[in-house]
């Protein structure tokens, strides 16, 4: 696509989106509070997801001051199911920040945005847009995917370059009036034309100034990183006192939260095994395996949780699934 085409291409996707976009609870506000939550959430989190949590965490913290007056356990429980745990600690720094810093007000200027803890060039770019309807590139895989056919580009997105090349495009191509729309529709676009595989390319607004000779083709990436297999041996110790519980250092990616107690193969040696599981963790493969010991005794950080108290203890999902099974 030549520079001289820019102005054209932006205003072809706002006029289609207004026509054909979504409607999802995060277009429907301009509060700075909600846009920001809404794109934490949706960070490696799929829109059904997110939208079946949203509207209800928004209603249990409808401000940044709601979310800095509650503690980390409480956070982390209300996450649970959205994966990725590091998000609503972060989320939940940003909130202290605002409390703390501009009075529970949500800053409205670039640089004190891009000050909050936690936030990155996509967020900063997703609260002026959304909220403040300001001109800012925004850069997620569904616009890479787009700019990559556009350009017909070959650089991998996920390389340096690639994402050099990127935040340049979308920084010269948004939309100077209206980018609220135009970047809601360039990620609406790679949502639902051009797709991963093969784009529907004669429904796109956008094919007449596409340079793409291969569109099934691209984008390109870099190779996949190895999948990795992984075993734990975990103790299920239920007594008179609770369930036996280890709590997660700092540093640890579920830090605050409770997991069932691991140990070493050899220490599980002729125990009853109860039960097994298979889950994901970004590039590993779990599986655990849960023998029964009724008289383990607690080691470092590992304690009793009474039964009554599982409901708020902020765990990963597996750990509630497995653990809820077993209580039945």
């Amino acid at each position: 696509m030549q520079a001289s085409h820019y102005a054209h291409f932006a205003q072809l996707l706002v006029d289609w989106f207004c026509t054909h976009g979504k409607d999802y609870p995060w277009r429907r506000t301009t509060d700075a509070w909600a846009i920001l939550v809404s794109e934490v959430m949706l960070q490696q989190t799929t829109i059904p997801t997110v939208l079946g949590r949203y509207e209800a965490w928004l209603q249990q913290f409808p401000t940044p001051a709601a979310l800095a007056a509650a503690d980390e356990a409480t956070a982390l429980r209300s996450w649970e199911g959205l994966g990725y745990y590091r998000r609503v600690r972060a989320l939940r720094a940003a909130a202290i920040a605002i409390a703390e810093q501009h009075g529970g007000r949500f800053p409205t200027e670039e640089a004190a945005i891009r000050a909050l803890p936690g936030i990155g060039d996509y967020t900063v770019g997703a609260v002026l847009n959304f909220a403040f309807n300001r001109p800012a590139p925004l850069v997620d895989a569904n616009v890479s995917r787009v700019f990559a056919r556009v350009f017909n580009d070959s650089t991998p997105i996920d390389s340096p370059a690639g994402r050099k090349k990127h935040w340049a495009w979308a920084a010269r191509l948004v939309h100077p009036t209206n980018p609220r729309a135009y970047n809601s529709a360039l990620m609406e676009l790679g949502q639902t034309i051009c797709t991963t595989g093969k784009p529907a390319c004669l429904l796109c607004p956008i094919r007449t100034l596409c340079s793409a000779t291969a569109p099934e083709a691209l984008p390109a990436k870099l190779p996949k990183k190895e999948i990795r297999h992984t075993e734990h041996h975990d103790l299920w110790c239920l007594g008179q006192h609770g369930l036996l519980l280890e709590k997660q250092a700092d540093g640890k990616r579920h830090q605050g939260m409770y997991r069932l107690p691991q140990r070493p193969q050899a220490q599980v040696k002729g125990l009853a095994l109860l039960a097994t599981q298979k889950y994901s963790v970004t590039r590993y493969k779990v599986t655990r395996y849960l023998y029964n010991a009724p008289q383990a005794t607690p080691q470092g950080a590992e304690t009793f949780i009474p039964l009554a108290d599982l409901p708020r203890t902020p765990m990963a999902s597996p750990d509630r699934k497995i653990i809820l099974k077993l209580l039945q």
